[in-house]
């Protein structure tokens, strides 16, 4: 019996009992598809985080915050430190970042909460991103403080109705003192930090006691932001980028010399250095192993699955005894006996596999609408899950073939 006679018998097996092969492959249909699915959610997931990160320039920046437990007020970052850390070599860029949160007063009398984020030009360049609507502020904005705002999109949308608002004005106050701030861009502030602006805006909200109001968000000068909240030219947290993904350890290393030698402070963990690369990389890893154990434990419902495929073949054996006791009879070697039942077990976890697999895609397509982030099903996710189903199929199919092959003629012509 050659392979397309086998492949049409375990067919037409197959149909005569749809109900109970379907229930035998549903193992294998819920693993294939629970496997496919964890590895593409993780490694879309990974892929966007990653992503995100690394747009941010997190593939060449480095990041030093102040302890803000142990340090003095001599050991916070000054604008002379700025200076001195853009000598440091390799170092392409440093952005400081400050954040205030006051109200807000529109023309139309509308108010609520307002946090401006300050920081130079220098992190339009790390962040690689502009405005969707506008311009960014210029050097000379950034150093003489001038009272202009990148605002956020969605804070536009809610405020004005309209992406779209370079030119307005928005009145900030903070500290018994109301500043005018002209718009003059338009970007998605809250995602190009890494977060989401409606979250943001809800968090700001919270801070208002629960009551419902109208919050905001911009992008202004650091010179402004400090003027704004009427704090001392100081920043507890900066961004530096390297010419070289390379140099990082190295940037890192010496703007940390050069900032615990200007403050004096060597005796003290007051600095805290992040590589951003490092970040990355060690991300990657994390969610790499966790989406890998996850379809490990996944791969379960398949070894349950092959264990149903097995013991299936067993009925079919003991039903199709005097069949198989005609087929020696005439003369059907051991061998065409065997590759018969294991073309069956085949078959239907190779089915099963093909239906887990379309279940798979479903799942994943789901998933990325609800999480509103694109998925991509990987290839090798495919090869793993249908392998794995052919391989279950041969390795518990085996045995029950092999009983089958090896029956005596007469006993099982005598089997009624």
């Amino acid at each position: 019996m050659n392979f397309k006679e086998n492949f049409q018998m375990a067919l037409f097996s197959i149909k005569t009992n749809k109900v109970r092969s379907f229930l035998t492959m549903l193992g294998i249909i819920i693993g294939v598809g629970a496997v496919i699915t964890i590895i593409t959610l993780g490694t879309g997931a990974r892929d966007y985080i990653v992503g995100m990160i690394e747009d941010m320039g997190g593939s060449n920046a480095i990041n030093i915050m102040v302890n803000m437990n142990t340090a003095s007020d001599s050991d916070y970052i000054t604008a002379d430190d700025l200076d001195a850390l853009r000598e440091v070599d390799h170092v392409d860029n440093v952005a400081p970042v400050v954040m205030g949160l006051g109200n807000f007063t529109l023309e139309d009398g509308t108010s609520g909460l307002f946090m401006p984020i300050g920081s130079t030009t220098d992190v339009f360049d790390i962040l690689g991103l502009s405005c969707q609507y506008g311009r960014t502020f210029t050097e000379e904005e950034a150093q003489s403080a001038k009272d202009v705002c990148i605002i956020d999109v969605s804070s536009a949308l809610m405020l004005f109705g309209s992406s779209d608002v370079v030119g307005e004005t928005i009145s900030y106050s903070a500290n018994d003192i109301t500043v005018p701030l002209k718009i003059i861009g338009v970007m998605d502030i809250a995602g190009i930090f890494g977060g989401d602006s409606g979250e943001m805006i809800d968090m700001m909200q919270s801070m208002g006691g629960g009551m419902q109001m109208a919050s905001c968000m911009g992008l202004v000068p650091a010179a402004t932001a400090l003027e704004l909240n009427g704090s001392a030219e100081r920043y507890d947290t900066l961004y530096i980028m390297a010419d070289d993904p390379s140099e990082l350890d190295g940037v890192g290393a010496a703007a940390l010399a050069k900032l615990q030698a200007r403050h004096n402070n060597y005796d003290r963990q007051v600095y805290t250095v992040t590589n951003l690369a490092s970040f990355v990389d060690l991300l990657d890893t994390v969610i790499t192993i966790f989406t890998l154990f996850i379809a490990a434990v996944s791969c379960i419902s398949l070894l349950v699955g092959g264990i149903g495929v097995m013991n299936i073949m067993f009925v079919s054996v003991t039903e199709r005894t005097r069949e198989i006791g005609i087929r020696k009879a005439l003369g059907a070697k051991t061998k065409s006996i065997m590759l018969q039942f294991l073309t069956e077990s085949v078959m239907i976890c190779l089915i099963g596999g093909f239906i887990g697999m379309l279940l798979g895609f479903l799942l994943s397509a789901i998933a990325s609408a609800i999480m509103n982030i694109e998925i991509h099903v990987k290839f090798y996710s495919i090869l793993i899950s249908v392998g794995f189903s052919s391989a279950i199929g041969i390795f518990f199919g085996l045995y029950p073939a092999k009983r089958a092959a090896e029956m005596n003629p007469i006993d099982a012509l005598r089997k009624e």
